[in-house]
């Protein structure tokens, strides 16, 4: 594969996980306000607990613009959603129980993207900083 191809299948792969990332998060946003307002909520006519939607919000803009820092802690913020959907898909009956579930793939899809765009970023990071160590100790 010629070098050009290879850096063009790089982006493109970069440019999946990004939106991959963005749209698992704006989905599991729209989850969680639907399933506590509407879907199932805790308490008919919808419950304080969506509420739980604002941490989700804090990142959005970060993720959008591709900030790294925002993907490194976003990517541990998601993995209290993820013991939330666990504890509900196997608490709860019904539709909860789904939607604890579908809870849990979204956060899943946001967290292998997130990993799989930052891996080449921090792979690159880790073998500048080498360089710059092997430089200085010349």
């Amino acid at each position: 594969m010629p070098l050009n191809a290879h850096r063009n299948f790089n982006i493109n792969r970069a440019k999946a996980f990004h939106w991959g990332a963005v749209f698992s998060l704006l989905a599991l946003i729209v989850l969680c306000i639907a399933w506590e307002l509407v879907l199932a909520p805790l308490r008919p006519g919808g419950s304080w607990l969506v509420l739980k939607v604002v941490p989700l919000l804090l990142p959005l803009v970060g993720i959008l613009k591709r900030d790294v820092y925002t993907m490194q802690w976003s990517s541990m913020l998601i993995l209290l959603y993820f013991t939330e959907g666990i504890v509900r898909a196997t608490s709860d009956k019904g539709l909860s129980a789904t939607l604890g579930w579908v809870e849990v793939a979204l956060v899943c899809i946001f967290f292998l993207c997130i990993l799989s765009f930052l891996r080449p970023i921090k792979r690159a990071a880790r073998k500048l900083a080498q360089q710059a160590i092997e430089k200085a100790s010349k």
